[in-house]
């Protein structure tokens, strides 16, 4: 099935220079924001409180802040979400006395035994308050769940890698990988310089986005060995200028589709979806760049070739010599 069918193929390779020349200095800028500015990990990772509250009526940030660092709270972070009436706080386990906050009920559950805290957010940022929700997490279980998510990234680079040089070629894996990391980095950059939440439902984005940048790779990989096969007289260049020109029906309706999917959750998802389908938009927008102008074109300027993807026929002798 294809949307429309472009006649003439589209010089992709021609720009192939300068646009990963672009794409290099885009990777370059998020390395040095997550060196200098770092990720804004969420308590998931770090350990801290989480408390939620709305309001009757839209809910006063400053005095909330103020009056958490009169009560020895030191940097809270108090932002609105959804609404201004709806008010989220995150208190890091180091700035509180940890034993005097949390405790266990009977249903096995953590919840604050501490009131100053809870009348805090109720006094200082407005009447009617309604706490919503509150959540605990310790230092401990933030750290294994940074380790645990690192290692889950190292293993799914090295599963796509060994499936590439298994399907197709070595020149192919190591174009993929540079491929889908520079729309990883890219992901991470953007959350660093915009000091984003990073979570474990961005850590879960992160991950579904290397799975499809490498799904498209495939396609394009396919098609580039199939038309190694058919066209035999064509240059490399033509050859993948010829792929990617005839899978961009099929790349405009899959990604045109999931990405309306994915800004339907970015809208109207709120808070709880906003940072995940943030995190897809992103990936989705730049793996679909990155697989055509620098998986492509990597594999390109690593020399991939007919014979690396169609192996030659050895043809039998038409008469067996004679014994003698």
């Amino acid at each position: 099935m294809e949307l429309f069918r472009i006649k003439r193929d589209i010089p992709f390779m021609r720009y192939a220079l300068i646009l990963n020349a672009i794409s290099f200095a885009t990777f370059a800028l998020a390395v040095i924001f997550l060196a200098t500015r770092g990720l804004n990990l969420s308590i998931e990772f770090t350990g801290g409180i989480l408390v939620e509250a709305r309001y009757q009526e839209s809910a006063r940030l400053d005095e909330i802040r103020q009056a958490l660092e009169r009560a020895g709270v030191a940097e809270p972070q108090v932002q609105n979400f959804g609404t201004s009436r709806d008010v989220m706080l995150r208190l890091a386990v180091k700035d509180l006395d940890t034993p005097s906050i949390s405790s266990v009920d009977a249903n096995g559950k953590r919840e604050l035994d501490r009131d100053k805290l809870l009348a805090t957010v109720l006094s200082a940022g407005g009447s009617g308050a309604e706490i919503t929700r509150v959540e605990f997490v310790g230092p401990q279980v933030g750290s294994e769940l940074a380790e645990d998510g690192a290692l889950a990234l190292l293993l799914v680079i090295i599963g796509i890698m060994i499936y590439l040089a298994i399907r197709f070629e070595w020149k192919f894996s190591i174009a993929a990988i540079v491929a889908n990391l520079h729309d990883v980095v890219i992901i991470l950059g953007f959350f660093a310089f915009f000091q984003w939440e990073f979570s474990l439902a961005v850590l879960a984005a992160t991950l579904a986005v290397l799975g499809y940048s490498v799904n498209e790779s495939v396609v394009i990989f396919d098609r580039i060995r199939e038309n190694f096969r058919k066209m035999r007289r064509a240059t490399t260049i033509e050859v993948i200028d010829n792929a990617i020109t005839r899978t961009m029906s099929r790349t405009v309706m899959t990604h045109g589709s999931t990405q309306i999917m994915v800004l339907s959750m970015l809208i109207f998802g709120g808070p709880t979806l906003h940072y995940f389908a943030l995190a897809l938009t992103i990936g989705i927008l730049f793996g679909i760049y990155s697989s055509i102008f620098v998986g492509a074109a990597i594999a390109m300027w690593l020399g991939v070739k007919r014979e690396d993807l169609v192996k030659p026929v050895k043809k039998k002798d038409d008469a067996e010599p004679e014994l003698p």
